[in-house]
């Protein structure tokens, strides 16, 4: 069911009804555009892996450990040297105007407030030094003393020097982080941006679109579109070019992860792009296990791709995720009431995990293992006695 012509404007102040990311979608479509609404909401194909990452997590059942001593007990997590609050991020968005007039602005203040890591996209409707220097006003109003880990998720452009152009202006505006996008090079989007919205990181920069070829033509093979898309040289070069931790995005496989360590990533973020460029992908938990046991715990894996409960954080950790990063369910937040309503979404889900990590008897993401999805029991050697 399509959203109104005239898209409401962003609440105030919280309804008390709003109290799940469940309910942050159901009331985000009256807060957009029909047509933006659709692209934010829309798979691939047929939609099967869109409906497949909701239901790697509904398929796996808990088995809480009971009378475990929870004082002291504790959400942080460490990334690459930097401290989190809780293994949960948020991922990569491009456009964040589509939803919100003052776009990844109002983002990162809620997750500056929220503790948070906000990935700061390639397309961001904001210049990432603005989204950067806002998130330390935000870290300075609250009389901290930093704002989380800034990490900038990069999109290789056509010409090399562009891209190097992107990590200096990341390097300088204080990212800690470079996430680099492996999966999307080569996706089909027939959605046109509205006048306001672009690209903002980009401007000045050349860009390669491909419209639909002529019955005969050259359709994805032999075009620039694809000879001028990354490649593992790429994530070679890019290790030589800064001294960033670089988390590679988009991976599925365990020879891809294994290779991914093998020319200098420091991280993976096991994901199939929120199920949005190719239909039929594996769902990313259940990909998880064998390339976190590819990698044999030399680089941390992180999760994305469906997670909106926190018992979906707690079952990615339980199978070998350091942490996990929510996508759509921002910019649902942000577009129904703006940094309040994100940080409002943030804080619901940062609630959901610690009360799960509560009733299953976990002191810590530390303590997350196997021994809490039904049918690992027996192969971990968990003793609850000893938790």
């Amino acid at each position: 069911m399509t959203g109104p012509s005239t898209p409401q404007p962003p609440l105030t102040a919280i309804p008390a009804d709003l109290q799940s990311l469940a309910d942050y979608e159901q009331r985000a479509e009256k807060h957009m555009p029909p047509d933006t609404w659709r692209h934010i909401q829309a798979g691939a194909g047929a939609e099967t892996s869109l409906a497949a990452n909701r239901a790697q997590f509904d398929r796996r059942h808990l088995v809480p450990q009971m009378l475990t001593d929870m004082r002291d007990g504790t959400t942080e997590v460490e990334l690459f040297g930097q401290r989190h609050a809780a293994p949960i991020l948020l991922a990569p968005v491009a456009y964040h105007r589509l939803a919100h007039p003052q776009g990844e602005l109002a983002t990162i203040r809620a997750a500056t407030a929220l503790d948070t890591t906000m990935v700061v996209s390639t397309l961001s409707s904001i210049p990432l030094e603005e989204i950067a220097g806002a998130a330390r006003a935000a870290a300075a109003e609250l009389a901290r003393a930093a704002p989380p880990p800034l990490w900038f998720q990069l999109y290789f452009q056509p010409d090399r020097d562009y891209t190097a152009e992107l990590v200096q202006r990341a390097e300088a505006a204080g990212y800690q982080v470079l996430v680099f996008t492996v999966d999307a090079a080569i996706k089909r989007s027939d959605f046109t941006l509205p006048p306001d919205v672009d690209a903002a990181n980009l401007r000045r920069m050349p860009r390669l679109s491909q419209s639909a070829s002529l019955a005969g033509g050259k359709i994805v093979f032999g075009t620039p579109l694809l000879d001028t898309a990354p490649t593992w040289e790429s994530l070679a070069w890019l290790r030589s070019a800064t001294k960033l931790p670089i988390v590679v995005k988009g991976l599925l496989s365990a020879q891809d992860a294994r290779l991914a360590a093998e020319h200098g990533a420091d991280g993976i973020i096991v994901s199939n792009h929120g199920g949005r460029v190719l239909d039929g992908l594996v769902p990313p938990l259940d990909a998880l296990p064998a390339m976190v046991e590819a990698v044999d715990d030399s680089i941390p894996l992180l999760l994305d791709s469906g997670v909106r409960h926190g018992t979906d954080v707690l079952k990615a950790l339980a199978l070998g995720a350091r942490a996990v990063l929510v996508g759509r369910p921002q910019i649902h937040a942000l577009a129904v009431a703006g940094m309040a309503g994100v940080a409002h979404m943030l804080h619901i889900l940062r609630a959901e995990f610690e009360l799960a990590m509560a009733q299953t008897g976990c002191i810590s993401p530390e303590a997350i293992q196997r021994h809490l999805l039904a049918g690992n029991i027996a192969e971990s050697g968990h003793n609850p006695a000893r938790s």
